[in-house]
């Protein structure tokens, strides 16, 4: 009996574990590229947030997705820029 109890109170840990991390509020990714969760409120300017993500490390972005559903998101890659010398 305290053996089920135990292996169902560690499901319940690592669920909340796992349900902390990946995509959070806001922009989620690196320097690769990332993605902006979907709302209305970003119709407009998600070309703009990505390509102001991607300028943190000199970079142009790309969009390569956009789900307008909420729950989903606008993906974007961060690719080199041909104008900046390394």
């Amino acid at each position: 009996m305290w053996a089920m109890r135990r292996s169902a109170l560690v499901a319940v840990v690592l669920s909340v574990v796992l349900s902390a991390c990946g995509p959070g509020r806001g922009i989620t990714g690196n320097d690769t590229g990332g993605i902006i969760p979907y709302s209305p409120a970003i119709e407009g300017s998600y070309r703009e947030l990505a390509a102001d993500y991607c300028a943190r490390w000199g970079r142009l972005s790309h969009v390569t997705s956009v789900h307008r559903e909420y729950g989903d998101y606008v993906s974007f890659v961060c690719i080199d820029n041909p104008r900046m010398t390394h």
